[in-house]
């Protein structure tokens, strides 16, 4: 089975009064790329709701919100309120270092904020024990939420890459009538070649050299090989998609790229317009295996 790096998810509880809502987005990456934005009262969560965020979402382009909603607020957030005299202060002493180091006067708000004392939570605000355990809870039951999306958008994409290996591995049954006379059309033309070079020069070619060169020749178009590698390869696909584990999508991404040389190589040894339209076809859609592999977790 495999799941989609496209996912979301989302969750709703109560904290006492008050209304919590976890959403989780997420599209493909290279790596795991998380960015949280979170009611103020929440961030002294922040480090056990990433952890648990990294631990289970694994990889992708993740964006998480977490908001704390007051309902006798008309539903807005609760914001932390800000200590103006302590906003005051820092901005004088800071402005204060830049003019005595001639330094250019920038916005310094998201500076200050992140200074003690400026945020001041109020009592009410302040949540306990129990009210982290349901902050956790609800988070939980966002990801379930969202890895069931991504369990439905990799049945998709597991259809959609079934249905495309079935195609190359009909084009590559397709090439096979012409492989076979595509090698006596090859001989005939050599001889008839080297019979007219001969009355030409009226010399007789050694046979014996003739047969060696001609078997030499022929082996170096022969598709045998990439046909049975690019076939294995067809079937390894298809056997790590019905595999468990992490890191499918980057494993998928390496057979697709070996098919690729397989194709290529095809397609260079091909002397035939019919054989390499078939080809052709054939990195068409490896192409789009490829674009769709980089959504797979």
């Amino acid at each position: 089975m495999i799941l989609s790096m496209t996912g979301y998810g989302k969750a709703e509880s109560q904290i006492e009064n008050r209304k919590l809502t976890v959403e989780i987005r997420s599209l493909n990456s290279k790596s795991m790329d998380l960015n949280m934005r979170l009611s103020p009262q929440l961030r002294e969560y922040e480090h056990d709701i990433r952890t648990l965020l990294n631990q289970r979402l694994e990889r992708g382009k993740v964006d998480v919100s977490i908001a704390l909603e007051d309902p006798t607020q008309n539903g807005t957030q609760m914001f932390t309120p800000i200590n103006k005299e302590a906003f005051r202060y820092y901005y004088r002493e800071l402005r204060a270092l830049q003019d005595e180091h001639d330094m250019p006067h920038g916005d310094l708000t998201a500076a200050i904020l992140r200074m003690p004392d400026v945020l001041v939570k109020s009592e009410e605000q302040t949540l306990g024990e129990e009210d982290k355990k349901a902050v956790i809870n609800t988070v939980e039951q966002a990801i379930e939420a969202f890895r069931a999306f991504r369990i439905q958008e990799g049945k998709a994409l597991e259809a959609m890459f079934r249905e495309k290996l079935d195609g190359i591995e009909q084009l590559l049954g397709e090439v096979e009538p012409y492989e076979k006379g595509r090698v006596e059309k090859i001989r005939k033309h050599l001889i008839q070649n080297l019979d007219k070079l001969a009355e030409e020069t009226k010399q007789r070619v050694d046979q014996n050299r003739l047969e060696a060169e001609m078997i030499y020749y022929l082996e170096k178009l022969d598709i045998t090989e990439e046909k049975v590698r690019l076939t294995n390869h067809l079937h390894y696909f298809r056997e790590t998609m019905d595999g468990d584990g992490t890191g499918v999508g980057k494993k998928l991404g390496f057979i697709a790229q070996e098919m690729g040389r397989e194709i290529n190589t095809l397609g260079s040894k091909s002397n035939q317009s019919e054989m390499q339209i078939l080809v052709v076809k054939m990195k068409d859609i490896l192409e789009q295996i490829k674009e769709q592999v980089l959504n797979v977790l």
